[in-house]
């Protein structure tokens, strides 16, 4: 190992500092990450994590495999910083350096381990596959340091604390890196002060109306609870959250709820939940809620609508199912859409998404139909329907409605758009159906 300025006395962080003062930087390493091949999804992921127990990530650096270049970043983060946070390098292959570099700035041994060695054998065996020898690379873990078993691969997560700071260390894959992070990586650091235990703010989700009418609605609000009340906004298509903090605690969880409750009453249905849920998931909340069935047919988004459902644990107790017609013959030959009503209206229409909805629902059986069609690139008719003109279709118990959008943007951004919206009139759909069956609507409480 290379000559360093850095001792290697194992200690604890001083437990008594607030979270809030913490200093967290991520190393994210890999070729691929710069060559724009993978997208950085780490530090988005690493960073809300974080934020939901009270600490700001400080920096972000991409780096090379390059052993050189990781020695360097690291050595400079470590000597700031009181945790930090690497990814990638951790695997069997040639450019997978990450574990040797942190030795060298550490002055610490790499020893073999052979628990690490069974778990990676027994993990071959259970893919009926031969593990070649580099996969022995794997097994080696810091002289001073603890390993964080990995269930979903072979190369597992590094924790050391040296120097009243901690290092961890996570394998590339998103699959093996959040599970990791989770479930030993976050229960770790609470118990050594590092980060709260539970959620540092109160999170509301809005839909449907613009981040500056929000703020003018509910600064009010926030006006009479003063300077202890941090607020922050983050904007997506469609969506507002609203983060309510007390950074410096002179304001309780229980008072921050207050706020928020207030607010909520405020916005009435324009508040989609509190927390983290995505529109998709309290869909499912109230279609499981009212005992419901949901089909979709989808033209310009192609599928993605069905998709955002599909993601939701126990789909298929309300998901029928979803049928894509991107072109005028399969809207008639499966949902059976009048030709007649295509050539005088045109698949760009109320009465085309109007028909899609209820024939999606007829065909599935389901008490819901969603649907949308639209123009979300470049072939729009330019007079009548130009490009980013979107209709939806809902059809209900209670009727068959349509809406038309309009937002020029690029085509992701406006099949994206146009998914939230249709998410978001359902969401309010069901909600009217639990009040006028006087069923509670299901809402995350304030505390989840």
């Amino acid at each position: 190992m290379a000559d360093n300025d850095i001792s290697q006395t194992n200690s604890l962080p001083d437990q008594h500092l607030p979270v809030s003062s913490r200093h967290f930087e991520l190393l994210t390493l890999g070729d691929e990450l710069l060559l724009g091949l993978t997208a950085n999804t780490h530090l988005t992921w690493i960073g809300q994590q974080l934020g939901r127990h009270g600490v700001e990530l400080a920096r972000n650096v991409t780096a090379t495999d390059d052993a050189a270049a990781i020695v360097a970043e690291l050595r400079e983060s470590w000597a700031r910083s009181d945790v930090v946070i690497t990814t990638g390098g951790l695997g069997p292959t040639c450019d997978d350096r990450t574990r040797e570099a942190v030795a060298e700035v550490l002055g610490q041994k790499l020893v073999f381990d052979p628990e690490i060695e069974r778990a990676i054998a027994e993990r071959f065996v259970n893919f009926g596959r031969k593990m070649t020898p580099n996969n022995l690379k794997q097994a080696y873990r810091f002289e001073h340091g603890d390993v964080l078993p990995n269930e979903n691969g072979t190369a597992p997560g590094l924790w050391v604390e040296q120097d009243g700071k901690v290092l961890v260390m996570l394998p590339g894959p998103p699959n093996e890196l959040q599970p990791l992070f989770t479930e030993q990586v976050l229960p770790r650091l609470a118990r050594l002060g590092l980060v709260l235990e539970g959620e540092a703010y109160v999170q509301m989700r809005t839909a449907g109306v613009g981040e500056s009418a929000l703020e003018t609605k509910l600064q009010p609000i926030f006006d009479r609870a003063g300077d202890a009340l941090s607020v922050a906004y983050c904007a997506h298509p469609w969506q507002v959250d609203v983060r309510l903090s007390s950074p410096d605690g002179r304001l309780s969880m229980p008072e921050l709820q207050a706020v928020a409750a207030e607010c909520a009453a405020l916005l009435d249905e324009d508040l989609v939940c509190y927390g983290h849920d995505s529109l998709a998931k309290v869909d499912a909340d109230l279609l499981r809620a009212q005992d419901r069935t949901l089909a979709v047919a989808e033209s310009c988004t192609g599928g993605r609508l069905a998709n955002v459902f599909s993601d939701v644990s126990g789909v298929s107790k309300f998901f029928r199912g979803a049928i894509v017609c991107y072109c005028n013959d399969a809207k008639m030959q499966i949902l059976g859409v009048p030709e007649s009503l295509l050539e005088q209206h045109g698949a760009v229409s109320d009465e085309c998404a109007v028909a899609l909805a209820t024939s999606v629902a007829e065909t599935l059986e389901a008490d819901y139909g969603l649907a949308i069609t639209g123009y979300a690139g470049s072939c729009g008719d330019v007079k009548k329907n130009p490009a980013g003109t979107i209709f939806v279709g809902l059809h209900s118990p209670q009727g068959v409605w349509s809406k038309k959008l309009n937002y020029t943007a690029a085509r992701p951004m406006v099949n994206e758009r146009a998914i939230t919206v249709a998410l978001d009139w359902l969401r309010r759909e069901l909600l009217r159906a639990a009040s006028r069956a006087s069923v509670p609507p299901r809402r995350a409480n304030l505390a989840g």
